[in-house]
């Protein structure tokens, strides 16, 4: 063997022995199953039995400078994975990640509290929108450490180079989307020690968008909750300025200008097994031929848990469904699951 070969020999070896001193990494997994029933005044139900497979990975591990490093991928459906995200977490600085799950402002489009689900997120399809900013894609986000803030305060910043809401695989692109959207930044505070029980939040969200647009799509919200004892109350005002023109053949006199929601919940825990809550969300659609519709949904919700089982259930009730006024768009919805956790 000659030296250069004893030189790279050595060299691989070395590189080994490194690899093998880091932290091995393991991969866990956590879930449940959940039933459900839905019945759905307004439309055709068709078989009201639903699962989901309540799936989540992590793979974990650590580098040699103390930075860890998480793959999460959920599956809540029979298709491929619903969210995923590959966050480095730093010792100093505060978490990176490449997320495609919903980060940035999205996080804070709906922060009432309830007993189970968010006002539109049962069963019964309301139709409306809410703020979802680079969230609604893949972007990259920082949450800053919190050493780097003052005590109790929360600092996520996301960024995304195309704000398209298209999500792609490794080696591969979205395109263009078809929307006129550029790159955007999302910035979210939260701060939890002003008073005790108290929490506010807020977001701001900026997306560039195409010249046949009026100006950047800006997202915002602002709110807040309470909790005292086993009650907890919030309230949150949200907007998505579209600034959308009707001058091309993109847009239309009718299309949508912005949306305005108002929001309010409270929930109870009655003991550490059951809860209840009442919500209610407000939206209003404004067009830019100057005519608005507003939506409303509201939802009664119980949840009740027996060891790994739970059972949850929604009174949930829309009016002007999709923004779109009439008795037929005034419908109710009732949800059951039942969930096992493993």
């Amino acid at each position: 063997m000659n030296k250069l070969t004893k030189i790279g020999a050595s060299a691989l070896c070395g590189s080994l022995a490194v690899v093998a001193s880091a932290s091995a990494g393991e991969l866990t997994v956590k879930g449940g199953a959940t039933a459900t029933w839905s019945s759905n005044e307004g439309g055709t139900t068709g078989n009201p039995i639903g699962m989901s497979s309540g799936m989540t990975f992590t793979g974990s591990g650590e580098l040699d400078n103390g930075t860890t490093f998480a793959l999460t991928l959920t599956n809540t459906d029979q298709s491929a994975y619903s969210a995923g995200q590959i966050a480095l977490t730093t010792p100093s600085l505060g978490t990176f990640t490449i997320d495609q799950s919903g980060g940035g402002i999205d996080r804070i489009d709906d922060m009432m509290p309830t007993a189970w689900e968010e006002t539109t997120g049962t069963s019964l399809g309301t139709g409306i929108q809410t703020i979802s900013g680079v969230g609604g894609g893949t972007s990259i986000e920082w949450n800053v450490a919190a050493d780097m803030l003052p005590e109790g305060l929360g600092l996520q910043v996301a960024y995304t180079p195309r704000a398209s809401g298209n999500k792609a695989n490794d080696k591969a692109s979205t395109g263009d989307g078809g929307n006129g959207a550029g790159s955007g930044y999302d910035i979210v505070l939260t701060h939890s020690s002003l008073y005790d029980g108290l929490t506010v939040f807020g977001g701001y969200s900026v997306i560039d968008q195409a010249a046949f647009y009026d100006g950047n799509r800006t997202q915002k919200g602002l709110g807040a909750t309470y909790a005292m004892g086993g009650l907890t109350f919030g309230y949150e005002y949200t907007e998505d300025n579209k600034q959308t023109v009707g001058a091309t053949g993109h847009a239309t006199g009718g299309a949508t200008s912005f949306y305005e929601n108002d929001m309010y919940g409270v929930s109870f825990s009655v003991n550490d097994d059951l809860a209840i809550s009442y919500g209610v969300l407000k939206s209003d659609r404004s067009l830019t031929d100057g005519t608005s519709v507003e939506a409303e949904a509201e939802s009664l919700q119980l949840s009740y848990s027996m060891g790994g089982a739970s059972i949850k259930i929604a009174e949930t009730s829309v009016d002007n469904g999709n923004y779109v006024s009439g008795t037929a768009n005034d419908n109710d919805g009732t949800t059951i699951a039942l969930t096992l956790a493993f």
